[in-house]
């Protein structure tokens, strides 16, 4: 979506942006001032390393993702992980000169930041009798808490305050849902490390760390009180499983070859599956005028938990991508390609299915399989129907520049489904499948045939949205956030203030039975605009949403008035040694538990706010 194709756009900014640093108000300049284009540095990585990571080897990954790793994380694999064959040769200061380049930080000035306070006495132990529950991402898309896990009865939301804040090091975005179980927070964070914190007081029971920054919902083993698992995706493209108890890495795998394959959307537990949605930056490397678009198709793969064995992989287009044309600058066009998967998939027990939403094609001639709903069976891997919402959408990130060779011809609106879809089973016990799109349009789709029942705008669309991230679903209503953001694909601007905020529809129907519109709170914010981004949440009565304006809102379920909210885009005093700012809300949303509502702050993507915040609420807070 939007949030990695504008990283060529804003070039330099957004690098600054991507490459860590506490968020201070001074971070940027500092940032800029460091000459990157004189670097030796640049010179080092077009001798070593540019042949196999722009685009030489399919597996390396591209600059483009290395550039968000931290300088630690460039350090490590060079001098003792994958590239350390390939390094040898290079001298110390040699390897820190690339770390520089790519992160675009000043080595010399760098100091990795503290760890994190580590719990003792009964704060480091877990209470097992409180095991996870098949709640939320990873188990179900449908984003509803029941009141005995929520714990947090709706005249006790207007009580809530801040209990504890944690700073995440080496961040300018939080992405990662937290998962709650065992009396901890579980979240994954941009430099690689996940945290197991006490629920109680933020301190860190353990931490563990992989190489790309962590995106993906922790998904943990519901009901599992001995030895239980989690799982979670990372940018790199790698699928890892850890111990629960000692955040002991059990393995790791990465289910597709391709150079600019991610995971963005939460991986789905289902049993001894696990269902990985892969998405791709193709879309940006492909702004390139030099560059061949594209190779990469989307996919979901099965993969066994006790191994990461994939046990099946299907792909979103069923051929490979083959030359289609040339482009103005001579180079080949290969379709159809992309149709990333970038939600997390939506699983029905019942029929034995698997239900995703593909992205945009890459490159013209688009085909019926990009904007659609896919049916998967969940044994076999075969597909069962697709519903294309949006036909001929091919799009990447060289429709927004100057030089637009390889923009597709025609070039699409780039509406993808970022949104998962939802099964949503009625009170008389019929199941319609809900899907939500970037275009505005909401979707309610027989789940046996792939045919559409109805079908409404819920808002304008734009690049970003309409509905971007995620909806949820109480007693027959789905709750939308819109985001409607100014912007089309070409990156002209849309007149008109849109309707950002919330919806509630009827799902049998499509009915729109409520709008809350709020044009945002943005005085004196940099990079702040209104709308509604991130996953939405709702528990009995109550539904939460982030907004893009850095406030956390509280809407009652039945009308939409505001219950409760908290300014979020602001400096907090942390449990650990990190300072931390909030920002945008964006991504994966809200969670509660236990009476606790917690959410990360800071999206530092696409001219949003950044931050490094991880914010717990209660009632008993502060």
């Amino acid at each position: 979506m939007i949030l990695n194709k504008l990283l060529v756009q804003f070039g330099i900014l957004v690098t600054v942006l991507l490459a860590g640093c506490n968020p201070a108000p001074d971070s940027e300049t500092k940032a800029a001032a460091f000459n990157i284009d004189n670097h030796p540095g640049k010179t080092l990585f077009t001798e070593h390393c540019a042949s196999c990571h722009e685009g030489g080897v399919e597996k390396a990954p591209h600059r483009e993702f290395l550039k968000q790793l931290s300088p630690a994380a460039i350090l490590a694999a060079l001098n003792t992980g994958a590239m350390r064959q390939q390094a040898a040769e290079l001298s110390q200061a040699q390897r820190r000169q690339i770390a520089e380049f790519l992160t675009v930080r000043d080595l010399a000035q760098y100091r990795p930041p503290p760890p994190p306070k580590m719990c003792s006495d009964q704060a480091a132990g877990f209470d097992m009798s409180q095991a996870a529950n098949a709640v939320g991402w990873g188990h179900d898309t449908a984003r509803f808490i029941p009141g005995a896990i929520a714990k947090l009865p709706v005249g006790d939301v207007s009580r809530l305050k801040l209990k504890w804040a944690f700073g995440f090091p080496e961040a300018t975005k939080a992405r990662s849902q937290p998962a709650i179980a065992f009396g901890a927070v579980f979240v994954g964070s941009q430099d690689g490390t996940v945290y197991a914190l006490d629920l109680e007081t933020g301190c860190a029971r353990w931490t563990s760390k992989v190489a790309g920054e962590i995106r993906t919902a922790i998904v943990i083993e519901p009901g599992k009180k001995t030895n239980p698992r989690l799982f979670f995706g990372d940018f790199l493209g790698r699928i890892h499983a850890l111990d629960a108890k000692t955040g002991k890495n059990l393995w790791s795998t990465r289910p597709d070859g391709h150079a600019n394959a991610t995971i963005t959307g939460t991986p789905s537990l289902q049993g001894d599956t696990l269902f990985v949605p892969i998405s791709s930056l193709e879309v940006v490397t492909a702004a390139d005028p030099n560059y061949a678009c594209c190779t990469f198709r989307g996919s979901l793969a099965a993969l066994d938990v006790g191994t990461g064995r994939v046990r099946w992989k299907h792909y979103t287009i069923p051929q490979e991508p083959r030359r289609s044309g040339v482009t103005p600058a001579g180079t080949a066009r290969l379709a159809p390609s992309g149709a990333p998967v970038w939600g997390s998939p939506a699983y029905d027990a019942k029929r034995g299915v698997v239900y995703l939403g593909s992205g945009e094609n890459y490159q013209s001639p688009a085909d019926g399989n990009s904007d659609a709903l896919i049916a998967v069976d969940a044994r076999s891997g075969a597909r069962r129907w697709t519903f294309q919402l949006t036909a001929g959408d091919a799009w990447n990130v060289a429709c927004m520049l100057e030089d637009r060779s390889n923009c597709p011809v025609p070039m699409g609106p780039d509406f993808d489904i970022g949104a998962s879809p939802i099964l949503v089973t009625m009170k008389d016990g019929s199941d319609i499948v809900v899907v939500g799109q970037k275009s505005g349009m909401i979707y309610g789709v027989d789940p046996v045939t792939g045919k559409p029942k109805w079908s409404q705008r819920a808002g304008r669309g734009g690049i970003q949205g309409g509905i971007h991230f995620g909806m949820a679903a109480y007693d027959g209503v789905i709750y939308v956030g819109i985001n409607d953001v100014q912007m089309r694909s070409d990156g002209s601007k849309i007149e008109g203030k849109g309707e950002p905020g919330l919806v509630a529809l009827d799902a049998r129907t499509g009915r729109i039975l409520w709008r809350i519109v709020d044009q945002g709170q943005c005085l004196g914010k940099r990079s702040c605009g209104p709308g509604i981004s991130a996953a939405v949440t709702a528990i009995p009565d109550v539904v939460f949403a982030g907004y893009l304006d850095g406030t956390l809102r509280a809407h009652d379920s039945t009308n939409g008035r505001f219950l409760w909210q908290a300014g979020t885009a602001r400096e907090f005093q942390t449990v650990n040694a990190t300072p931390a700012h909030g920002g945008s809300l964006g991504g994966p949303g809200v969670a509660v538990g236990n009476g606790y509502v917690i959410t990360n702050s800071g999206y530092g993507f696409s001219d949003h706010m950044p931050g490094n915040a991880l914010l717990v609420f209660s009632v008993d807070g502060k």
